[in-house]
């Protein structure tokens, strides 16, 4: 999604493979969506090797954010699932064998519902893992018969303190925590995310709640710690737009392992 901080991969536009296989969609599943790029990626958007489907439009702004170039539905290009799928296709069997599959990121995936629905009924149709990337500011618009599809949720939880995460992304807290208990009751598995940010979201008595919260669910497989980067940044003067934390230095090492040791001293599995 366009909140993570990992540094920005060379993403690739979704044009299929020469060797891809053709995937239809059953013609119940809607099925056109705006793709904003696509990219491989290893150990940071799921377990094993992923196909990561970035989709375009995000009802955030976050200050941190490092893709401002995923905001709006402009931003991607029109397409369908069939044509993603046909390109995941391609390399279905590598992603099986590295215990791999598919995930929808963004911008917010759930902003394009019934499309991520389409992708991950397809995805399943070719024996893969299926991660949602989210905010879970929009998780009211995740039917049942979405996360039925849905083999883990990577769910950022950006701020503990209802007022500090309305500074921080201009949106509201209590969707996110009313779909991570959602997810609990019906024991979907979660990798929290944790975007850690000096002045923003270092508060370590607001990370300790966050973390008995994330610890009380039971379906918090692990957490990840993010430092905050700049490397956004030339994305912003390329846009016009200001970037508002040009000035934030990233966390250092200390403050990364007292954060970490807070989800830790939990019960979490943190890195």
């Amino acid at each position: 999604m366009s909140t993570s901080v990992v540094p920005a991969r060379a993403r690739r536009a979704g044009t299929a493979r020469p060797d891809a296989t053709t995937v239809s969609c059953p013609p119940w599943r809607p099925a056109a969506g705006r793709l904003h790029s696509w990219d491989l990626s290893t150990g940071v958007d799921g377990p094993g090797t992923r196909f990561v489907a970035f989709l375009a439009g995000c009802p955030l702004r976050c200050l941190y954010c490092q893709n401002p170039d995923t905001w709006h539905m402009r931003d991607g290009s029109a397409t369908t699932a069939g044509e993603v799928l046909s390109t995941v296709a391609g390399f279905a069997p590598f992603l099986r064998t590295a215990g791999g599959g598919l995930t929808v990121s963004g911008g917010e995936p759930l902003l394009q519902r019934a499309f991520t629905r389409a992708l991950f009924a397809g995805a399943r149709e070719l024996g893969l893992h299926t991660a949602l990337d989210t905010s879970g500011a929009l998780g009211a618009r995740a039917g049942d018969d979405l996360l039925d599809l849905t083999s883990l949720v990577l769910l950022d939880i950006k701020c503990w303190d209802p007022a500090g995460y309305r500074r921080l992304t201009g949106g509201e807290l209590r969707p996110t925590l009313d779909f991570a208990r959602r997810l609990a009751r019906r024991g979907t598995p979660v990798w929290l995310r944790y975007v850690l940010v000096p002045g923003l979201t270092d508060d370590l008595d607001d990370v300790a709640g966050l973390a008995g919260f994330a610890a009380s669910l039971g379906n918090v497989e692990r957490v990840d710690v993010l430092p905050f980067h700049r490397l956004g940044a030339a994305k912003y003067e390329r846009l016009g737009i200001p970037f508002p934390l040009r000035d934030t230095e990233p966390p250092d090492a200390a403050l990364i392992g007292r954060v970490r040791d807070r989800f830790r001293h939990a019960g979490l599995v943190a890195y």
